[in-house]
């Protein structure tokens, strides 16, 4: 099995990528958010890579990050998530964009995916939402207060503070950020009045 690949840029298409591994070439199918980021063709890369094998194939997909990895095998977990879909989200989502919309159960963002209908969506949500905080990334700071969000059992102080900032024009990811870092800096004892002010501080920066 191929679990990473270190090498050299031969040629980037639509929907991968050719990597020359010291003369040999490997064909690795990537999200458009991997291949965005990849350099120019002659120019050294690593990919991370899952490897499909089947009687009449030998597939590989590339990621940047294991990280990326890991949500790509996670999203076929769900039912009726393969390879395209959860390639699809990836292009569109990244990891932590991801995690939020899920503990967030945010069904409009993970919508926003070629391929993903509103069912397809919920069942990622449901599926994945006890998954999602343990491949969270960079997202791993607030997604406690998210899931409270998403689950509708988060005090009301912050619950009425994220309310009052997506109101206002704010995401309600950039909203419950910026409460989470309000409540850092303001005490959990905070009220709603507490947290909008200094959620918008944070908002403004």
């Amino acid at each position: 099995m191929i679990g990473k690949l270190k090498g050299t840029i031969e040629e980037i298409g639509d929907d991968y990528v050719l990597v020359d591994v010291h003369g040999v070439c490997y064909v690795a199918h990537c999200s458009a958010r991997t291949l965005s980021r990849l350099g120019s063709v002659g120019e050294a890369i690593v990919l991370f890579i899952e490897t499909y094998v089947r009687e009449d194939q030998l597939k590989l997909f590339g990621f940047m990050s294991a990280l990326e990895r890991e949500w790509f095998n996670l999203l076929q977990s769900v039912q009726g998530v393969g390879s395209k879909v959860a390639l699809a989200v990836l292009s569109t989502l990244s990891p932590s964009e991801l995690a939020n919309a899920i503990a967030l159960q945010d069904k409009t963002v993970v919508s926003r995916a070629p391929g993903v209908g509103p069912k397809v969506a919920i069942r990622i949500m449901t599926e994945l939402r006890n998954k999602a905080p343990a491949f969270a990334g960079e997202a791993s700071g607030s997604i406690s207060l998210k899931q409270e969000l998403g689950e509708g059992a988060a005090p009301a102080p912050v619950a009425d503070a994220v309310s009052a900032l997506t109101n206002l024009g704010y995401s309600r990811d950039q909203a419950a950020n910026a409460v989470a870092a309000a409540l850092k800096n303001g005490g959990e004892d905070a009220d709603s009045a507490k947290l909008i002010r200094l959620g918008l501080k944070e908002l403004s920066r």
